[in-house]
């Protein structure tokens, strides 16, 4: 099992910086979101993987998970889907401004 999600992680994470080195737009928003989920998998990873375990303890439960990789996830999911919608906003203006939507590093656009 740890072996399947460490290498989910890592393939995630690899398509991730691939789609970020793209020259497009739409491929960097995406590739930041896959490494957002590889991030976020790793997070509840850490945790280690329990199943049919409470997060809580109570009478008579001698095993338990750790919640506290659950809130870091929870609060992680919440933060880069705002952090998508500022960054796919800011894309958007960017592509209504200069009518495509390719990454311009060296300033040939502004001849």
């Amino acid at each position: 099992m740890e072996a399947l999600v460490a290498s989910a992680i890592g393939v995630m994470t690899a398509a991730g910086v691939y789609m970020i080195l793209r020259m497009r737009v739409f491929p960097v928003v995406v590739g930041m979101s896959m490494l957002s989920y590889a991030v976020n998998i790793f997070l509840f990873a850490s945790g280690r993987l329990a199943v049919n375990q409470p997060p809580i303890l109570r009478d008579g439960v001698t095993q338990y998970t750790d919640p506290i990789p659950q809130a870091l996830v929870l609060t992680a999911i919440v933060i880069s889907f705002g952090m998508t919608a500022v960054v796919v906003m800011l894309s958007l203006g960017a592509f209504i401004e200069a009518g495509d939507d390719h990454i311009d590093l060296d300033g040939e656009g502004d001849k």
